[in-house]
């Protein structure tokens, strides 16, 4: 049964698998393999009165590999090394007092309702609801004021020579 399946489907099961693992040909066989497995443990979900065989493969594939997906997205990366981590660069207080001052006057370039709406929202930490209650304006302003001032923020620090 598993010969018969494969040599009817196991190309354009291979083709499926392959896209499905971004060009991979080892996962893409691992893939295949596992399908295959899965339709020799379950040969009742082969049943032509249940549906399509190929899309049962193509779908179980398709589940195996957004599973697999998401096994390697939840595991946390491990690096290991002999050599001890360089330390951390010192911040050097004039370049930030700097930065600082740069800002400031970038922000007072700004209109008023631009500069207190990135004031809200990002030095004082504000939620855009708890901002648009502290500026009495619907939060969808805020929004929308952020964009823009954002935008406009850019611009100033552009003219005044900062680039990112």
């Amino acid at each position: 049964m598993l010969r018969a399946l494969h040599e009817e489907h196991g190309d354009a099961l291979f083709a499926h698998a392959l896209r499905l693992a971004g060009g991979d040909r080892q996962r893409a066989e691992d893939l295949v393999q596992e399908t295959l497995l899965r339709a020799w443990r379950h040969p009742e979900s082969l049943d032509p009165q249940r549906g399509s065989v190929r899309a049962w493969l193509f779908t179980t594939a398709r589940n195996l590999a957004i599973d697999a997906w998401r096994r390697r997205s939840a595991r946390v990366g491990e690096i290991v090394t002999d050599e001890v981590p360089e330390p951390p660069p010192a911040v050097d207080e004039a370049d930030r007092a700097v930065e600082a001052w740069t800002v400031a006057e970038a922000l007072a370039r700004l209109s008023q309702p631009h500069r207190e709406v990135l004031v809200e929202c990002f030095y004082r930490g504000r939620s855009v609801a708890e901002a648009a209650a502290r500026l009495g304006v619907p939060s969808g302003t805020v929004k929308s004021r952020t964009h823009y001032a954002l935008r406009s923020l850019r611009l100033v620090l552009a003219e005044m020579g900062v680039t990112q």
